[in-house]
């Protein structure tokens, strides 16, 4: 079961840093474009490029042809253009109807600022939206105690891929603790492969290192400290032993000569395990359905394994962690019109999760957010994986979502900026706790 991290009860000061500069947005557009009179009833829609757009795209083709007054017109883009994008897009008033979100500090950001809609009455008129999902997904909607988001997609929990013929080759079995991937690296690049794939260009693949490490080592406390903004909260032992076993790595060459100019969006950090480049990555759920689409011809040969971060020996932390995105999320936009928000609850009611777009996520090889699917999983050529993934969602003693979406960006973007000098080697851990205390307003 899923046992929620604790959030502060008063919005962080980046919060309300955010909320700030949505305001600042608002205030230097002259003539904001109108989101449509109260006559209009076309919802718009923004969502990422991944490997379960078409099953979202599918899910509102159906609805439209079935709802022809309350028409879902629909954007995709890759994750690291959208951010801003839709930052600006809500600070202007141009927000799409239906917004992609991570839920965390973004989506508290959105609440203070007033530009998303209470969806209490979205679940209070159809119980059947909370009751398909698992309690502890939708609350990450939850903010103060009101909803302002649903689930829209799948559990996307972070774990360690392998190629097992890489392993074997190098006399390697899949690391239980720290200590058993330190000794693995010079193994295996004694057979002429990158140790570990990283796509350090597009940053938040670091974080999920340091999300490891840190709790393994200190348990959920001091991440709970540092979302509450409790001074010392970054300067705790355990941030700082993170931060060393990560230069650690670096220090051995552990990752790909090419590690920073290498990006995980477009798929070139997958490819190097898939291509036999590199023997380990440590990346989110999602990234199977990348290879199912990209590679199934690895995945037919039975070369990919998987396995929870290793635990470290004496370390605090319960093995059963888990830290990604428990799902992603719709918000409805406060300035959209009166029908854009009809037919954005009447699409989230029963456009999304019907049967036909459950089965549809589930064969894109993810693992929708739902309660009672085991049949479904279980049915499936992806069965193996699918069903390791729901476990390890569902019987996590805590499933952290990522630090760069739970925290505001005036914190989250220095985090990701600093610890990337850290795998630079630009910076020391005393240094970066220097920054982050600063970025924190400590």
């Amino acid at each position: 079961m899923f046992v929620k991290t604790a959030r502060p009860s008063r919005l962080a000061v980046g919060t309300l840093a955010l909320t700030a500069a949505v305001s600042i947005l608002l205030a230097g557009c002259a003539a904001p474009a109108e989101p449509g009179d109260k006559g209009e009833t076309t919802a718009t829609l923004w969502s990422l490029t991944s490997g379960d757009q078409p099953a979202l795209e599918a899910a509102i083709e159906r609805w439209n042809a079935a709802n022809p007054d309350q028409q879902v017109e629909a954007e995709f883009f890759a994750s690291d253009a959208y951010k801003p994008k839709i930052r600006t897009a809500i600070g202007a008033g141009r927000a799409p109807t239906l917004i992609f979100n991570w839920s965390g500090g973004v989506l508290e950001g959105y609440v203070a600022a007033g530009a998303v809609e209470d969806l209490s009455s979205l679940v209070e008129d159809n119980p059947e939206v909370s009751d398909r999902y698992l309690p502890s997904i939708l609350e990450n909607g939850v903010i103060d105690g009101t909803l302002y988001a649903v689930p829209m997609n799948k559990v996307n929990p972070a774990t360690m891929y392998y190629n097992t013929d890489l392993l074997a080759e190098a006399g390697v079995d899949v690391p239980e603790t720290w200590d058993d991937l330190i000794d693995a690296i010079p193994k295996l690049k004694a057979i002429g492969v990158a140790p570990i794939a990283l796509g350090g260009q597009s940053r938040w693949p670091e974080l999920i290192w340091l999300e490891y490490l840190v709790d393994r080592q200190g348990g959920t406390e001091v991440w709970n400290s540092i979302l509450a903004g409790e001074e010392g909260a970054w300067d705790n032992p355990a941030v700082v032993d993170a931060l060393e076993k990560i230069q650690e790595l670096v220090e051995l060459g552990a990752f790909q000569d090419s590690f920073a100019s290498t990006a995980s969006n477009s798929g070139s950090e997958l490819a190097l395990l898939y291509t036999g480049k590199a023997a380990i990555n440590l990346q989110i759920s999602s990234q199977y359905q990348t290879m199912k689409a990209a590679a199934p011809d690895f995945l037919a040969s039975g070369k990919l394994g998987w396995a929870p971060f290793p635990v470290i020996e004496g370390g605090e932390g319960d093995p059963s962690y888990v830290v990604g995105s428990p799902s992603n999320f719709f918000s409805i936009s406060s300035d959209a019109s009166e029908g854009q928000k009809d037919t954005a609850r009447a699409f989230l009611a029963s456009g999304l999760f019907d049967d036909t777009y459950t089965t549809d996520i589930v064969a894109t090889g993810a693992v929708p957010p739902l309660a009672g699917i085991d049949t479904v999983l279980s049915s499936t050529s992806d069965a193996d994986f699918l069903e390791y993934v729901y476990t390890q969602s569902s019987e996590a003693s805590t499933f952290q979502l990522s630090w760069d979406q739970a925290l505001d960006p005036s914190v989250s973007d220095p985090l990701l900026t600093n610890l990337g000098l850290i795998f630079l080697g630009q910076q020391t851990p005393e240094e970066f706790i220097v920054a982050m205390n600063k970025a924190s307003g400590l």
